[in-house]
């Protein structure tokens, strides 16, 4: 595919084409309906190789609740708010503008976990699934099919016969509660119809209703022979066929007869002595080329019900082991079981019997809520073990929705090789789960059907290859589920793609507050960090968390084996065990760096460890590289300023340059005790940790003179952590300090308390001295007289220091405290918030946030992160700014 290179000249924005770089960033539905949002994609897609890699594309899924999902209350990943409110005041059936998606996770059987997007369902439930569509269930009667990829609206009428209750899966019918089992889609809405002519079936325990087209009224089926309640049905062949939950298999043709009960459960004598059959599950299903009827009866799985009575079997696990994320567990044989029997329905009065089958040959079932899928299924192997993906298998997921308890295990793969031991495994890690998993294979097979002229398609494109072609809807919804360095290159692709994005007024991106950006929950939370590590997609996407918002990916490609030592703007600061480099966050552009003088600094006896390790006289250690000044277009990028700041010592490099050393020249053992450093006006400036002192040297003088030094503002017994920053305009230092340990008397450590708006876990702890002093450095120098003045107030302004250059961000329209008292909204003007001080802060990382004007017993609001297994992470957290405007700089110049 060709690049995607705008007329300015930058090629930048997408190097690799703009489909195969959008779709491996968005999630696997938002890149299907990318695919087919105009031809040229769409033709691009059939012949690309990178795609099927980057997407689960013709894999079967399961399509199921996201692992962070919680009611929607207290919901980080919650992107509809007042979306979701305007959305439902208007016509689900042909106005989408407004809706966002419902975020999900699609669990591929030898992938990987990924996030899922699907159009937005609201307090609906997922009842019943075939190819694009879904059936959703909302309350009261507000049951409806939708398209996943095109956002498609069909309203279903209601069962005239029936009356709702409170629940919306309970309906009354001559005093007779019918419990809903699922939506059975069994001919999909297609545009050849105008989408007007389908096949549905309303599954419940006592009742089976039957649809045809949206404008109709549903048939309900009676039948007076029934015993037990119903377990699944499906359409063959135009007749309607149900199965019990004891096996009995009934149809009905709705033109002339019915219901005729056709079979009595095929159990094997030692099958039914033993009872199992009570405990298992029964289903219908089509062969593969749709001529048989098969009854597949799966045994042995559990719920939490009393089988008091009967015999239960306890799926005991005999192996188990974590596979892409989750763990596998293989059950011994008699403990799990399933048999699929077929018959030939061309005739049924008298009904032909049921055969037995030992094999599916290369096709493998797929059952579920879901309409039973079928398809061919290729065996291989990954790493010596066998994938899960396997044909002549019988995979089963929830044979209902509503489920009070999910089933154990909840996804199963029964294979008929008689050799194979049954094995399964768990989608959610809660019990408060809120949709039934359902098989999904992503694809885009029918995009063509999309891109009819249709008033509810999210984009109709022109299809002359150009970016542009993507408007409206569209791109608000890839833009939302982008990482947001793609969307800035979204953005940067033309005038109305970045006028587009940059107007969503901060719903999606928040582009004008500072963010942590950090490694991702995996690294941090519940499993080891290497088994976390291979739970995600590649280790160079990170989280970038607004403090009152929900938070977002981060693709750093270049950061592969890299640490980060310093940003500052769009540049990062980073290392490998070879070079030191500066990087551009959205166009990957690489500086890389001079290497320290051989005569200052001693590389050999540590060239086994990274670039970020040194000998000099006594050992030092680099705590972080402060880019002073960013490299610009301009400047040729080389005009940047950088500080190699040591805790013993200081290096000062000029782009075009060689590092320079800052010597204080104090004696052996008492070197200076570094801890921040900037550049301000020509000058560098350093605190000393130990006194608070600050050393400032004159960097227009070549021979880099002895410095001044500057005594601190405060003299005390008490342990300040230091920090360096310049002024809102640039003029000024100021230092900041703030007591270096925090806690409670008798060393009790407060509870952590959830933030819903972006996941993270915040603690109160008691007051603690915070202190802003500043100076002009120059005229003071020159005067003799060092005079700090406190800083009572920032006014509109917060300070974010840490490991990245000093941020002094405008939050004129935040509140100073909250109104409640409490520590949320988390971002505040004049307050300082602090996060990890160097690459090598080896103390219990806390974030803080203290406020200069605090009330009386105001608290100091915390954002902790795990102790256990913290310092394996690699990343220290730091504060970093999202940035449209480079978008802009490389827009071509042409009237808005």
């Amino acid at each position: 595919m060709a690049r995607s290179i705008n007329e300015s000249g930058s090629s930048w924005v997408f190097p690799d084409g703009p489909l195969e770089e959008i779709a491996s960033r968005c999630d696997v539905i938002t890149a299907a309906s990318l695919v087919g949002s105009c031809k040229f994609y769409h033709d691009s897609a059939t012949q690309s190789v990178a795609l099927p890699a980057s997407q689960p594309f013709g894999m079967p899924c399961v399509l199921h609740t996201h692992q962070t999902e919680v009611p929607p209350a207290h919901n980080p990943f919650y992107r509809v708010h007042k979306f979701k409110q305007e959305g439902a005041q208007k016509d689900k059936q042909h106005d989408a503008k407004d809706r966002k998606g419902t975020l999900c996770q699609l669990t591929p059987l030898d992938r990987i976990s990924s996030d899922a997007v699907i159009p937005d369902g609201g307090t609906g439930m997922w009842a019943g699934a075939n190819g694009d569509w879904i059936a959703l269930l909302g309350f009261p009667w507000n049951w409806e099919l939708v398209n996943v990829y095109t956002g498609r609206r069909i309203p279903l009428p209601p069962i005239s016969e029936f009356k709702s209750t409170p629940d919306k899966l309970v309906f009354e019918s001559n005093d007779q509660h019918l419990q809903l089992l699922k939506i059975a889609i069994c001919r999909v809405p297609t545009a050849a119809s105008n989408y007007t002519s389908f096949s549905v079936l309303a599954i419940f325990n006592a009742a089976i209703a039957v649809l045809h087209c949206a404008s109709s009224r549903w048939t309900v089926l009676d039948n007076q022979f029934l015993a037990y309640g119903y377990s699944d049905a499906i359409i063959h062949k135009g007749i309607v066929f149900a199965v019990t939950q004891t096996g009995e298999v009934y149809a009905w043709n709705q033109l002339s007869w019915g219901p005729l009960l056709i079979s009595t459960a095929p159990i094997p004598p030692e099958l039914d002595e033993q009872g199992r059959y009570n405990l298992g599950s029964w289903w219908l299903a089509r062969s593969p080329d749709g001529s048989r009827l098969f009854l597949v009866h799966t045994w042995g799985v559990t719920d939490g019900r009393d089988y008091t009575g009967l015999v239960r079997i306890l799926p005991a696990a005999a192996t188990s082991e974590g596979r892409h994320g989750r763990t596998i567990r293989g059950y011994g044989k008699g403990l799990l079981g399933c048999e699929v029997y077929s018959m030939d329905t061309s005739q049924l009065m008298p009904p032909r019997p049921w055969r037995r089958i030992i094999s599916l040959g290369s096709y493998s079932l797929f059952l579920g809520v879901n309409y039973p899928i079928i398809i061919p299924v290729e065996d291989g192997a990954e790493h010596d073990r066998p994938n899960m993906a396997r044909s002549n298998s019988v995979y089963t997921s929830h044979h209902a929705v509503g489920l009070a308890y999910p089933p154990s295990p909840e996804i199963c793969r029964f294979s008929l090789n008689s050799e194979d031991c049954t094995v399964g495994f768990q989608t959610n890690i809660r019990w408060t789960w809120r949709q039934v998993p359902l098989w999904l294979i992503p694809s885009f097979a029918n995009a063509r059907q999309w891109n009819l002229p249709s008033r509810h398609r999210l984009c109709r494109g022109g299809g002359d290859g150009h970016l542009e072609a993507l408007t409206g809807d569209n791109i608000n919804l890839i833009a939302a589920h982008l990482d947001v360095t793609y969307t800035v290159r979204l953005a940067a692709c033309s005038r109305e793609l970045y006028d587009m994005i940059s107007k969503d007024e901060g719903k999606m991106h928040h582009w004008d507050e500072p963010c942590l950006l950090m490694p991702p929950p995996a690294y941090w939370f519940d499993e080891h960090w290497d088994v976390a590590r291979t739970s995600r997609l590649h280790d160079t996407v990170y989280d970038l968390v607004p403090l009152d918002h929900p938070r977002r990916s981060v693709a750093l490609p270049f950061m592969h084996d890299r640490k980060w030592l310093g940003a500052n703007g769009d540049w990062i600061a980073a290392a490998d065990h070879h070079e030191w480099c500066l990087v551009n966050v959205y166009t990957e552009r690489h500086i890389p760096l001079p290497s320290l003088p051989d005569s200052k600094i001693d590389h050999s006896s540590f060239s086994y460890q990274p670039a970020y390790s040194f000998n000099w006289g006594p050992a030092i250690d680099l705590l972080k590289i402060v880019i002073c000044q960013v490299p610009t277009k301009g400047g040729r990028y080389a005009d940047y300023k950088l500080i190699a700041l040591f805790d013993k010592t200081i290096f000062y490099l000029e782009g075009g340059g060689d590092w320079r050393m800052l010597e204080a020249l104090t004696p052996a053992p008492d070197y200076p005790n570094y801890c921040d450093a900037i550049e301000l006006r020509g000058h560098v400036f350093a605190v000393d940790e130990t006194d608070g002192s600050t050393y400032f040297w004159d960097t227009a003088n070549e021979n880099l003179m002895l410095p001044f030094v500057i005594p601190p503002p405060v003299v005390d017994d008490q342990q300040y952590a230091w920090f360096l920053a310049p002024s809102a305009d640039g003029k000024r230092l100021m230092i900041i300090l703030t007591v270096n340990k925090i806690g409670i008397a008798n060393a009790e450590v407060p509870p952590d308390i959830p933030y819903a708006a972006n996941g993270l876990q915040l603690r109160q702890y008691p007051p603690v001295a915070t202190y802003v002093f500043e100076l002009d450095p120059l005229s003071t120098a020159r005067a003799g007289d060092f005079l700090w003045r406190q800083v009572n107030s920032l006014s509109d302004h917060s300070l974010f220091l840490g490991l990245n250059y000093p941020i002094i961000a405008n939050l004129k329209k935040r509140e100073s405290k909250a109104p409640d008292g409490t520590l949320v909204p988390f971002m505040r003007k004049n307050c300082v918030y602090t996060a990890y001080r160097n690459i090598r802060y080896n103390q219990y990382p806390k974030i803080l946030r203290c406020n200069l004007q605090p009330d009386e017993g105001e608290t100091v609001g915390v954002i902790s992160l795990p102790k256990d297994g913290w310092d394996s992470v690699r990343q220290a957290a730091m504060w970093f700014k999202p940035a449209l405007n480079i978008a802009r700089s490389v827009l071509p110049l042409k009237k808005q």
